[in-house]
């Protein structure tokens, strides 16, 4: 969604802000433009506000509702020249109270109060301006007010083209009504508020009226509209800022997480509560079947009942689905309704999205709602395709079984919208069958054969399908008229070749794929450019055949490399989109640009569009998946799976051309002509934004002009138009083909406040852009329109029938397609095959949404607070430990952090670091010396103890036994400690075990074989590795979180070393810092503490 409302207040004080301190120096006002304004809403204290504006208490006051509610004036919502008191008088009668504005109910909620200016009508004036495709348009009228009336007609009005600024002679032709001693500072106003709308990404402002007293600017009412997708550049400038809901519908916190949701995704996702109290709710992929949906709902007499209108597109991850859904159910289930409640989840066919993994976020939704959805008596009703929807559908019946919920499925076999009529019992809902296997051979499939269906008895379907309420009478054109039409130059031909900008391998190798489906030599993409990445190669499939496909860092080399390339597929990100296309346009080769990024800004896309018609070069998009031309060429991911591809009879060329906005749709589309005509000529998602790079007109005339197309169809939505020039191409004759046309969206008249569908360009601004007056007026114009998008098949296959009947359109045999190899990881995918792996892990997973650690999610971790012994708990046992076992293991870390720099570790890593060495050498160079001799004893004290207390050796057996096998006994003895100068270390441990374990019966064991050896050396004490070593082994087994050979083979697999060598790696890291720190030299061993031996000294000693 783009061009969004804003506040009043906010909108007045981001102008003042920008046109008083950051517009260019030499557009600065004298004039004093001053904004001074309180916001009360329901959550203020009022003293507060009168605190933090304390003119308040000195000056008479006006003050009116800020909710986005129009002429406040004539509804009686503005009270002028109060004082205080009164203000607060007035505000108190209305906060909180319900309202009515036309035909919306809202809360009154939010006031803003500013200073009374006295002033008089002839000081009054009216300004606007808005954009339009090709620039900004600005009116202005010498009287303002509420009695303005209609300002169309009355004012003056200049356009501006999308790449000027307002000039002061524009403005001093706009303003020579005006008095003459105020038009020079009117001028300069005008030209300063137009640099401000334009550099803040304004997409509309009114305000009337704008007042001047002497040298005083004062703009007394505002309306204003903002590019929500400029957010990214003007951030800074617009403040924190707040997007209001229409007034009539409140903003639900619901709303306002799945909004949060949709800004930290790349995918999309929007909710907008219509209805709490509403039995009908929807969970829809897709910015043009969401809408499809909610027309067909309300079409069918469900829209007082709808609940929702919402969408999810895009390819959005497991868990944001899961959100999103679990967010749409809570709403769901906060109030019973006797009557139960239908949930509908819908979609076309995805054209990249893979259906499984989305559903299977919703699933789990649905299973934590299970019993909430049986409580409410909701029923569900599913309807998807695309890749891997076999799967999906499988997993949707399957959670209808377990949760003993209601849950209808059905796939592309059955009308998108079907599933509407079943659930509002305007039609009998047969037995949903999916298959429990995925079509094993679907990529192999036969134009003429079936996807195969998932209802068990489809002619109820058949049956009960929508029929037409009218005649359909085709007008014929004579072959005369045909070749009187100046030849067309196609976009796409057999030979394209396209290059990609931006790393997409996915859509690369789904192009290839189509074009060995389509029998081409060779393949459709030149090359890629990546600008973050050196020239390299990628590996592709061509058919059965590897090819490597270049790719370049520079643009230019990429062009001057392949000049037979005039397609450019740009993937390149909403932010970077702009600049990258004006680049490409540089290049006078290209003659087809594809944008594809969503939430491009608006005046971006219109500086685009200008520069592409003036280099008579073709954009397609921006927010589109692109479009196909069967047999010869395809736009990234458009069309779908191969499956999809072959079903839909995309290989070869037909005779009907398409043009949408969506993308979406555009899939679904195909799904229907092939099935009601010979299939698709060529078809154009022309991208969901307000101002496309090309229009319908523009793809319209270009099919129209192709001998071979025969028929044209038009899916249009709300918002914009376009439509109208179709209108007139076809009242004139210029298009005499017949024309199947169908506006989306005409749900908006059962709504009481305005609603922003899914594509930026979905919302009607005025009653001509509705959906309804739409087809009206191409109904009037001679245009084939449907009675619903239900019945949009019917009427494209009954024109059809007529050409073929009169020998228009020639049926041709179908063909075999190539066969196209499954991909091996989509096969896998699938579950198609298997392949052993060739490694094991089974401590942590990080291919879901969220990171595991032995099955615990890291929210989990961190939500717990188990820290670092927790954590190691979970990697190195698999298992959580009790709380005083993770202390323990903390415990171990600390006290084997370090022991100073002459221990043989410290001392390697500090050498490695003065040599210069990087961080991991010098730490790998300390690691290394660790064994038998120095830290690594933990491991074989634990075996040495625990076998001699196993086999009942009392401690002086023990003793006389290693002696005996001239073994050193582990963990006994250190260099320095002994019992005059104990190792506080081996104090903390063992008083730690001794308060807290469970049983110690080792580490007792230890102690009195220490009390053996000291009687013999004093600095035979147990050392830290035997103290260790020891107190574990009684962990392991006493804990009761291991079994007696779990215990042992932790014992015997190294893992107490472990210990050692994580907590010794901590002040290895501290010595290499330190060094580098103290920026200490190469060092060099001292002669003087080296014994040079000659070999004769060792020979004859």
């Amino acid at each position: 969604m783009s061009a969004k409302p804003i506040y009043e207040a906010d909108g007045k004080r981001i102008l003042v802000d920008y046109i008083g301190k950051k517009v260019p120096e030499a557009l600065r006002l004298s004039a004093s433009l001053s904004h001074r304004a309180a916001v009360v809403d329901q959550h203020s204290s009022f003293q507060d506000v009168v605190d933090s504006n304390p003119w308040l208490l000195t000056e008479p006051l006006v003050v009116k509702p800020d909710q986005l509610i129009k002429r406040r004036g004539k509804l009686g919502l503005v009270k002028v020249n109060a004082d205080l008191a009164g203000v607060r008088e007035w505000i108190g009668e209305r906060m909180n109270k319900k309202f009515t504005v036309g035909s919306a109910v809202g809360t009154l909620k939010r006031f803003i109060v500013e200073p009374f200016v006295p002033h008089g009508q002839d000081e009054e004036f009216y300004t606007c301006i808005y954009a339009t495709r090709s620039g900004n348009t600005v009116l202005f009228h010498h009287e303002g007010g509420v009695d303005i009336g209609d300002v169309d007609t009355k004012a003056a009005k200049v356009d501006i083209d999308i790449s000027d600024s307002l000039s002061e002679e524009q403005a001093r032709v706009l303003v020579k009504e005006a008095s003459a001693e105020k038009q020079d500072l009117l001028v300069k106003f005008l030209v300063a508020l137009f640099r401000a709308y334009t550099d803040l990404h304004f997409t509309y402002l009114e305000i009337n009226p704008l007042v001047i007293i002497g040298q005083s600017i004062y703009m007394l009412d505002l309306a204003a509209k903002l590019d929500q997708t400029a957010e990214f550049i003007c951030k800074l400038n617009w403040g924190n800022l707040t997007f209001p809901p229409p007034f009539g519908r409140e903003a639900l916190p619901e709303e306002a997480y799945v909004a949060d949701l949709d800004a930290k995704s790349g995918a999309s996702l929007k909710l907008t509560v219509l209805n709490p109290k509403g039995r009908i709710w929807t969970m829809v992929a897709g910015g043009g079947a969401s809408v499809i949906y909610s027309d067909t709902i309300c079409d069918l007499g469900g829209g007082r009942d709808l609940a929702n209108y919402g969408e999810y597109s895009g390819a959005p991850s497991e868990s944001q689905t899961f959100e999103y859904a679990k967010t749409i159910l809570g709403l769901m289930t906060k109030e019973m309704n006797p009557q139960g409640k239908v949930l509908i989840i819908g979609g076309g066919i995805a054209n990249f999205t893979n259906v499984a993994a989305t559903f299977k976020g919703i699933v789990r939704a649905l299973k934590d709602y299970k019993h909430l959805l049986i409580e409410h008596k909701i029923s569900i009703f599913v309807r998807r395709g695309g890749p891997n929807y076999q799967e999906g559908l499988r997993v949707m019946r399957d959670v209808g079984a377990e949760l003993e919920v209601p849950v209808h499925v059905f796939g592309p076999e059955t009308h998108m919208t079907a599933i509407v009529s079943m659930a509002l019992g305007k039609r009998r809902t047969p037995k949903s069958l999916v298959p429990d296997q995925p079509h094993i051979l679907s990529q192999r499939l036969s134009p003429a054969s079936s996807m195969g269906s998932l209802v068990e008895d489809s002619s109820d379907l058949k049956e009960s399908s929508p029929k037409l309420s009218h005649r359909v009478v085709v007008q014929l054109w004579s072959s005369e008229q045909e070749s009187a039409l100046t030849e067309t130059t196609s976009l796409f031909t057999s030979e394209t070749q396209s290059i990609i900008y931006g790393m997409q391998p996915r859509a690369c190798q789904s192009m290839l794929d189509f074009d060995h489906l389509c029998s081409r030599k060779t393949p459709s993409v030149a090359a890629m450019v990546y600008p973050f990445s050196g020239n390299h190669k990628q590996k592709f499939y061509f058919g059965k055949r590897e090819v490597l496909i270049p790719v370049y860092k520079e643009l230019s080399e990429a062009l001057g490399k392949f000049p037979s390339v005039d397609v450019v597929i740009n993937f390149a990100s909403l932010r970077s989109a702009h600049e990258s296309t004006i680049e490409v346009m540089q290049y006078p080769q290209i003659r087809t640009i594809a944008i594809i990024a969503e939430g491009i800004p608006e005046h971006h896309t219109r500086v685009l569009i200008k520069i592409a018609n003036k280099k008579k070069v073709t954009i397609i998009g921006p927010a589109t998946v692109g479009g196909i031309k069967p047999g010869c060429f395809k736009i990234g991911n458009t069309g779908g799976m191969t499956d999809n591809i072959i079903s839909s009879k995309l290989y070869r060329p037909g005779s009907v051309a398409y043009v949408s906005r969506s993308g979406g749709m555009s899939n679904e589309l195909n799904n229907i002509i092939a099935n009601k005509t010979n299939g698709v000529f060529e078809g154009v998602a022309i991208g969901g934004d307000r101002y496309p790079g090309s229009t319908f007109l523009d793809h319209l005339l270009r099919y129209h002009d192709d001998p071979n197309v025969k028929m044209l169809v038009l899916l249009g939505e709300v918002g914009g138009t376009e439509e109208y020039k179709v209108c007139e191409a076809v009242k004139s004759g210029r298009i005499f083909k017949p024309l199947v046309a169908w506006c989306i969206g005409t749900c908006t008249k059962m709504f009481s406040s305005e609603v922003q569908f899914g594509h930026a360009g979905a919302c009607a601004n005025a009653k001509e852009e509705t959906s309804e007056v739409k087809n009206k007026a191409l109904l009037e114009a001679g245009v084939h329109v449907p009675d619903s998008f239900d019945t949009l098949g019917v009427l494209i296959g009954e024109v059809y029938n007529q050409l073929v009947k009169a020998e228009l359109i020639v049926p041709q045999p179908e063909k075999e397609p190539p066969t196209v190899p499954m991909d091996y990881k989509w096969a896998q995918e699938l579950g198609l095959i298997r392949k052993p792996a060739s490694m094991m892990s089974s401590i942590s997973d990080e291919r879901g949404e969220e990171l595991l650690y032995a099955g615990m999610p890291i929210s989990d971790v961190f939500k717990e607070e188990i820290g670092i012994g927790g954590v190691l708990s979970l990697l190195w046992f698999q298992r959580r430990l009790p709380d005083y076992a993770c202390k323990f293991l903390e415990m171990c870390m600390i006290v084997t952090a370090d022991h100073g720099p002459a221990v043989s570790g410290a001392h390697n890593t500090i050498v490695a670091a003065r040599a210069g060495k990087d961080l991991v050498s010098s730490l790998a160079s300390g690691l290394l010396t660790i064994g038998d001799r120095f830290g690594g004893a933990l491991d074989e004290s634990a075996r040495q103890f625990s076998s001699a207390f196993d086999s009942g050796l009392i401690p002086m057996e023990f003793i006389n036994k290693m002696k005996k096998e001239n073994k050193l006994i582990m963990g006994i003895g250190h260099r320095i400690k002994s019992l005059n100068n104990p190792d506080t270390r081996v104090v903390i441990i063992k008083d730690f075990a001794k308060k807290y374990f469970p049983a110690t019966p080792v580490l007792d064991y230890a102690v009195e074989v220490e009390k053996i050896t000291t009687s013999k050396k004093p600095n035979l004490i147990l050392n830290v590795d035997g103290a260790i070593a020891t107190c574990f082994v009684d962990l392991l087994r006493h804990s009761k979180a291991f079994t007696d050979e779990e215990a042992q083979e932790y014992i015997e697999i190294g893992a107490l070393n472990g210990l050692f060598v994580l907590g010794r790696t901590v002040g290895f890291i501290g010595h290499f810092l330190d060094q580098r720190r103290l920026k200490q030299g190469l060092y060099r061993h001292p002669w003087d503490d080296i014994s040079y031996i000659s070999p004769e000294e060792l020979l004859n000693p």
